[in-house]
């Protein structure tokens, strides 16, 4: 079993793919979680090779949106949603 770095620890722009192991460990649920929602068509993937599934940062936050809170009647969030820079 390898363990996996999660994308903030690496120091670096967040890339565009990430495996299900890096994303199920940046947002806190299972992979199991991340393979349900692909069979659901909730969450896009793509296969790299025979093994190799990667998942693309803009479809994990379109999943894992933001609830509206009594504070932001508009559910706007700030800071916080995995966006990429550059």
């Amino acid at each position: 079993m390898s363990i996996h770095a999660t994308p903030a620890s690496w120091g670096q722009p967040l890339p565009e793919w990430l495996s299900l192991q890096d994303a199920a460990a940046f947002y806190g649920v299972s992979v199991d979680t991340l393979r349900r929602r692909i069979a659901a068509g909730k969450l896009r993937a793509s296969r790299f090779g025979v093994r190799l599934i990667r998942v693309r940062v803009e479809d994990l936050d379109q999943l894992f949106r933001v609830i509206p809170t009594g504070d932001d009647p508009a559910g706007r969030r700030t800071s916080g949603n995995l966006r990429r820079t550059g």
